[in-house]
């Protein structure tokens, strides 16, 4: 059972919330996100938990949702991210798992899309969970996995479990989308976990493309 916050704990979440929507609100007149092949249909995005201010990039944020941690950072982020007009469903593996998913998979029903860190909230670094596997197969919606990649001084790199990739000011970056994924209906539990490898093979190799031909991408 979590603690009450205290007067303290509610200020300083508060100040918190404040300073990343500024920091939001300038990044977002600033970075720039070239994107390759940005999908023209309702999809899922596959993204690394490191590359999540990629939403930045979404092209259409009104019909667009993003799988946020129901944690105190989670929630920091979350609201802060209202400012871009990023909306979220709250959840995790460990943390509303099951409810999280059933509003997913309601919103894409909707006919909206939706963005999950697909190693997160807390790794293991790399390692496709199989939830958007489960999320697909529910709602019939492909899978896009996407890598992101940049050569500016400007792109840095946290020291956190997901090695966080921050772009500071006029920071350019590209997004490299890769084909959509169709996930068949019916599937048994050993396939959900091949197609986990498969997911995580396909983000590798992209993610690969993208950082031997940056210098290509950023010229399309």
């Amino acid at each position: 059972m979590q603690r009450e916050r205290t007067t303290k704990d509610k200020i300083q979440l508060w100040v918190l919330i404040k300073l990343l929507k500024l920091f939001f609100l300038i990044e977002q007149h600033l970075l720039k996100i070239k994107s390759i092949n940005y999908p023209t249909e309702q999809f899922i995005f596959s993204m690394w938990h490191c590359h999540q201010c990629l939403t930045y990039g979404v092209k259409d944020k009104s019909t667009f949702y993003v799988l946020i941690s129901s944690s105190k950072d989670g929630e920091i982020i979350a609201k802060a991210a209202e400012c871009l007009n990023i909306k979220s469903v709250r959840g995790s593996s460990k943390r509303g798992g099951v409810a999280a998913s059933l509003e997913l998979i309601e919103k894409l029903k909707e006919g909206n899309s939706v963005c999950l860190t697909v190693d997160g909230p807390k790794g293991p670094k790399g390692k496709v969970k199989d939830g958007i596997i489960n999320i697909a197969k529910l709602s019939g919606v492909p899978i896009v996995p996407v890598a992101w990649h940049s050569k500016s001084k400007l792109f840095f790199e946290l020291n956190s479990w997901d090695k966080f990739k921050v772009p500071i000011g006029p920071c350019q970056t590209v997004a490299l989308y890769g084909d959509p994924i169709h996930i068949p209906s019916e599937l048994t539990k050993e396939e959900i976990k091949e197609w986990c490898t498969k997911i995580e093979a396909e983000m590798n190799k992209l993610q690969k493309d993208l950082e031997e031909n940056y210098d290509t991408y950023l010229k399309q």
